[in-house]
């Protein structure tokens, strides 16, 4: 009797690991699969008037990490490229000492950038929030989006899901983060799969506000 109870937990477990790896690995196949044709090079990519930056991680002295800072820097070249004309710089405000919008803004000028061509997003706390955000509250119908690889699919099935008609630009000017490509991969299979599951299932409403189209 044991043997055979043993035996149905194992199977059992067999099962559940696969229905989870499926569940994971399934959604992260289909937005790679949406994303290729949709991304380019800073060469490649047709203009548009505006770039939604994401926003990452801060130092601890409130300045942009490294990969925030390679994202800035890529939103960077396309405006000096005369790629785009805005930069919607969306990011976490949540607590006053944390700003994400407001590193990226003082990188932006520091290499170039007038302020009156960036635009500041303090509630895009999660990819789905800025590219929510964007539609209703910037409306903003076209963009390119500017992030790194591993996040890249996510940004634009999400912006595109939300009616922005979104291509995409990779950070890729620090090449020590290569150096995390497997922990990043691993991280963005649970928030593809959220993702999915924001989108299908429970379509949470960010924060809002008044309307702020860019012009």
């Amino acid at each position: 009797m044991l043997k055979k109870i043993t035996k149905f937990i194992w199977k059992l477990l067999i099962v559940i690991t696969f229905l989870t790896a499926f569940a994971l690995v399934f959604p992260k196949f289909l937005f790679w699969m949406f994303a290729q044709p949709r991304t380019y090079t800073l060469e490649t990519v047709e203009s548009t008037r505006v770039a939604i930056v994401f926003g990452a991680g801060l130092l601890r002295d409130g300045s942009a990490g490294p990969v925030l800072s390679d994202r800035v820097q890529t939103a960077v070249a396309l405006y000096q490229q005369g790629k785009v004309e805005k930069l919607l710089m969306s990011g976490d405000n949540s607590l006053i000492e944390y700003n994400e919008p407001e590193a990226m803004r003082q990188y932006a000028l520091e290499h170039g950038v007038p302020d009156e061509d960036i635009i500041l997003d303090y509630a895009g706390r999660r990819t789905y929030d800025t590219c929510y955000r964007a539609k209703h509250i910037f409306q903003v119908d076209k963009a390119i989006l500017v992030t790194q690889e591993f996040h890249m699919p996510r940004a634009l099935l999400l912006c595109n899901w939300f009616d922005i008609d979104a291509n995409g630009v990779v950070a890729n000017n620090r090449y020590f983060l290569k150096r995390f490509q497997a922990f990043w991969a691993f991280r963005e299979l649970f928030a593809t799969f959220q993702a999915m599951w924001d989108v299908l299932i429970t379509k949470p409403v960010p924060i809002l506000g008044e309307v702020e189209p860019i012009n």
